[in-house]
């Protein structure tokens, strides 16, 4: 199957919600509880493009198979130069690569911005999928927050990963205009 990772369309988001919808239901790595409707999800992708972010799909043989944006981790000031990522797969795409694909391709878009720091939430620690992938795109652990959310009868934790983009904190940020 040949994947390609492309930015998402407006004309993506019934897709991107069905896909969304049985993490929100079944899932951890999201605490939303009720899924979001398309035209919510569409409004979601429309605030991260206005901020300048890249919001992208996998697709093949015209089926998305999984989606990834960037949104900005924190909404205070000195936070404008670190992202977070997010990754969804349909149910059934799993350890096919898919979510490397996504996670790469997002990488290298935020690194072409200003963006200097790229933290990953990921919800319950025994996602091990989701840990293993964001070590494997150079993403270090730097904490856990236990016991945070509560979500289909059990209490979650966060895991928190962490990686640079670019130059990192090596230099000061690019100014923005």
């Amino acid at each position: 199957m040949s994947v390609t990772v492309r930015p998402a369309g407006e004309a993506d988001m019934a897709a991107v919600q069905a896909i969304y919808a049985p993490h929100v239901l079944k899932g951890f790595a999201t605490f939303e509880e009720v899924p979001p409707g398309v035209e919510e999800m569409a409004a979601r992708r429309a605030a991260i493009l206005a901020q300048g972010l890249p919001y992208l799909v996998a697709e093949a043989e015209g089926r998305l198979l999984g989606y990834a944006y960037a949104g900005a981790y924190r909404p205070r000031p000195a936070y404008r130069n670190t992202v977070e990522d997010s990754i969804y797969l349909g149910e059934d795409m799993a350890g096919r690569g898919i979510g490397r694909l996504l996670l790469s391709a997002l990488i290298e878009a935020c690194e072409a911005g200003p963006w200097r720091q790229m933290v990953a939430v990921i919800g319950d620690s025994g996602n091990a999928a989701s840990i293993a992938l964001h070590a494997r795109a150079g993403f270090r652990m730097t904490g856990t927050l236990e016991a945070v959310g509560f979500k289909l009868g059990r209490w979650v934790d966060t895991v928190l990963m962490q990686r640079a983009l670019g130059a990192g904190s090596g230099s000061p940020p690019v100014p923005r205009p």
